[in-house]
């Protein structure tokens, strides 16, 4: 079963419960799900341990999601939890030791497991437009701008909140190894993070690594008329842009030029 194709076609078949985490999951919920699920006899009790079992594992595991698909009924009559899929919480691996042993290196994205090695959220995608980004939410608007002017986003990359000039440098070497890539967005919000260390960084990567692309940047906030002073006397050629929208449009134009 595709649970998203069922929430955009039949969003009326999807049964919710809501488990408070003091409480736990109760009895009752389960029987509810059960008895929204059609099951009956003996099924009702048989779905309860399964659920229960899951929810323990949930939290035992430090699970960010506990999935069974498909739970099929037998012949027979009887539930059995045919096929199933967890992820654990990146986070909580420390303590989930036995867990993070199992780790297949040569399963993994290559570009997103050097991410994880210098602590940054980067995700792989199809477009030409890479984005360097702080801040989850704000990553996601700025790809989302992109594909509004007529563009296509290279990744998702969250240098985060405590951004080093060490993870902001190792961040451009990494959306530079992508051969896809034929323009840079950089947009920075300096709430915690400094503009003018996320410029520093800029510039050590760029002149260590050597990028002939357009690289369109955007920074507002702590010390960013400072980080504007550091682009522009560096002599990299970088773009500015006024703020988000102009910024997403210069990339998307540039990208355009350069492919």
């Amino acid at each position: 079963m595709d649970i998203e194709e069922v929430a955009l076609h039949s969003p009326e078949k999807i049964i919710r419960i809501n488990v408070h985490p003091a409480a736990g999951l109760q009895d009752y919920q389960s029987r509810q799900l059960a008895f929204g699920l059609g099951l009956e006899g003996a099924q009702i009790a048989q779905f309860g341990r399964i659920a229960r079992a899951l929810y323990e594992l949930y939290l035992a595991r430090d699970a960010s999601l506990v999935e069974v698909n498909p739970l099929i009924v037998t012949g027979g009559g009887d539930l059995v939890a045919l096929d199933a899929k967890i992820n654990i919480e990146d986070n909580a691996l420390f303590r989930q030791q036995e867990l993070a042993a199992l780790r297949d290196p040569s399963q993994e994205d290559a570009m997103e497991r050097r991410a994880a090695e210098h602590e940054l959220n980067y995700v792989s995608l199809d477009g030409n437009i890479a984005c360097m980004v702080n801040g989850a939410g704000l990553a996601m608007a700025t790809m989302d701008l992109i594909q509004l002017h007529g563009g296509a986003p290279a990744n998702f990359l969250d240098v985060g909140g405590g951004a080093t000039k060490e993870r902001v440098s190792a961040a451009f070497k990494l959306i530079l190894s992508n051969p896809k890539v034929t323009a840079i967005l950089i947009n920075i919000f300096g709430g915690i993070v400094r503009c003018d260390m996320i410029a520093e960084g800029i510039v050590a990567a760029v002149k260590e690594v050597g990028v002939t692309i357009p690289v369109v940047v955007r920074l507002e906030g702590t010390n960013a008329p400072r980080a504007r002073e550091l682009l522009a006397g560096s002599g990299l050629g970088v773009t500015p842009a006024s703020d988000l929208t102009d910024a997403a449009t210069k990339a998307v134009r540039l990208a355009g030029a350069h492919s």
